[in-house]
């Protein structure tokens, strides 16, 4: 059965140095944005989560949903990814039930490990102990939501008669999991409801369904494509968007090489000049056609029903908007009234 497929954006509130600006500014114009982007036909607003970054990388997601959902009516919205393992799960359960009757039950969560030891160090958690705490947080999260009174006596987590009050009205709340280790899609698998991550990795999702004994088609695949943009002449766009996603490359590389003694770094999102950046394929910029083919063919290879992109960190919201407007008009119609939310 092919599903609705929808589209939307990550939003981080990054403020870079090179075009730094009043923090409130850039917190209202962003919203203001992501209203925006509901009246022109996109489906999801999604925030992501990181910490102690020079930039400001939105460190407080639920917080910062909890205002899209003011400022909106129709667009789903949720964590994309909420690091998991740096909460306590009474209390997450609590706050997404909480978002989840504030937006009218468009609450979606997306959740993952993390890969920066400096962020575990920095709330006092043992970085190596992060699958371990997911696993419990994840069991508890899920019997808090069904209603169900928990005692728990874990390795990390030990909870007593606990029970969230208001519940959503919904119950569970939609659950993803990214991930792209072997590990990783068990969890997925397991526990989620469907994977958020990279395409090439939908493959090992339906595998590691089917090793659950559960049916791949009954699967949900999310794409975060946070390198790709639409737009009618690609060239000219690169020069003017390599800049921004080149900031956004560079410092993704940069975490990543924190802890490349144990494995983390990742040679495709290495530091690199812009020159580089510009002809490494990282970005990808095509026409409409082209993108409209693309989903296509996604919809074709896995249960796919939605596609996140990115708003740069520092392009001037006038300029974003235009690109996303050429998105709007011209991919998304492509997609409208065909497959069915299931």
């Amino acid at each position: 059965m092919t599903r609705k497929l929808t589209f939307g954006y990550l939003y981080d509130f990054r403020n870079p140095p090179e075009w730094e600006r009043p923090w409130n500014d850039l917190y209202a114009e962003t919203l203001d944005v992501i209203a925006w982007s509901e009246t022109v036909g996109f489906s999801g607003a999604w925030v992501p989560e990181h910490h102690g970054a020079d930039d400001g990388y939105q460190p407080s997601p639920l917080l910062t949903l909890a205002a899209v959902a003011a400022r909106t009516s129709t667009l789903r919205l949720g964590s994309a990814v909420a690091l998991a393992p740096l909460y306590h799960p009474v209390r997450f359960a609590e706050d997404t039930a909480v978002l989840d009757i504030i937006s009218g039950g468009r609450a979606e969560m997306a959740l993952g490990l993390g890969y920066r030891r400096h962020e575990y160090d920095g709330l006092g958690l043992d970085f190596t102990t992060r699958g371990g705490r997911f696993d419990e947080f994840l069991q508890i999260v899920r019997a808090l939501w069904a209603g169900e009174t928990v005692n728990f006596e874990g390795r990390h987590f030990t909870v007593k008669g606990a029970k969230i009050t208001p519940l959503s009205p919904r119950g569970a709340i939609p659950l993803y999991i990214g991930g792209f280790a072997d590990r990783a899609l068990e969890r997925v698998a397991r526990y989620a409801d469907g994977y958020f991550g990279n395409e090439e990795f939908g493959d090992l999702y339906a595998e590691k369904l089917r090793q659950q004994g559960k049916d791949p088609g009954t699967g949900r695949v999310r794409i975060q494509g946070l390198f790709f943009v639409v737009a009618n002449d690609p060239e000219k766009a690169m020069e003017e968007l390599g800049p921004y996603y080149h900031y956004i490359s560079n410092s993704y590389g940069a975490w990543l090489d924190e802890d490349k003694a144990i494995g983390m770094s990742d040679p495709v999102l290495a530091p690199m000049s812009l020159e580089q950046f510009k002809r490494s394929g990282i970005l990808q910029i095509v026409t409409p056609d082209r993108a409209v083919d693309k989903f296509r063919k996604m919809q074709e290879r896995m249960p796919f029903e939605h596609f996140m992109m990115m708003m740069p960190a520092g392009l001037p919201a006038e300029r974003f908007m235009e690109y996303a407007e050429l998105f709007a008009n011209e991919v998304i119609p492509a997609f409208q009234g065909e497959g069915q939310d299931v």
